[in-house]
């Protein structure tokens, strides 16, 4: 039964303390989900939701940038990007006079997972997408700075 109580002309209502406290015993005990996995991998990361950007660290960026389909976007300049790169990845700078020239020639059905130095150029640059239309992308929290700190590789 609820218990519901009329407090200063708004009715609140409640479960009884038992159920509840039965219910998060059993979820202790069993976990929210049946599933197990291996402590040595990262789980497959869920896309985006539609009109988001999915901002994930950097293990969980690097499985998402691994699923089929999704494509990695560096949106630094050239020169930091020839001082080294996510492999696979493709340079778009998003400081330069043709970014939106540029974006306009990636297809925008296609999942992108994006990173910069830090964070804020990749921000900017996954707004952008999502303005434009584009898949929600993945994008990585910290940059490539992050990327590094994390132990992954760079070439």
């Amino acid at each position: 039964h609820t218990i519901c109580a009329d407090v200063t002309g708004v009715q609140t209502c409640a479960l009884p303390i038992f159920p509840i406290a039965l219910l998060a015993a059993a979820l202790a005990v069993t976990g929210c989900s049946a599933a197990t996995s291996d402590p040595g991998t990262v789980e497959a990361v869920e896309s985006p939701a539609a009109g988001t950007v999915a901002l994930l660290p950097a293990e969980q960026f690097a499985a998402a940038s691994e699923q089929p389909g999704v494509v990695l976007l560096d949106v630094r300049t050239p020169e930091e990007f020839a001082d080294g790169h996510i492999e696979g990845a493709l340079n778009v700078d998003l400081n330069s006079p043709d970014f939106t020239a540029q974006m306009a020639d990636l297809d925008p059905v296609i999942t992108y997972a994006v990173y910069c130095r830090s964070g804020n150029r990749s921000a900017t640059a996954t707004s952008y997408m999502l303005q434009e239309g584009f898949a929600p992308p993945y994008e990585l929290a910290g940059g490539i700075v992050a990327w590094e700190s994390a132990g992954l590789p760079v070439t």
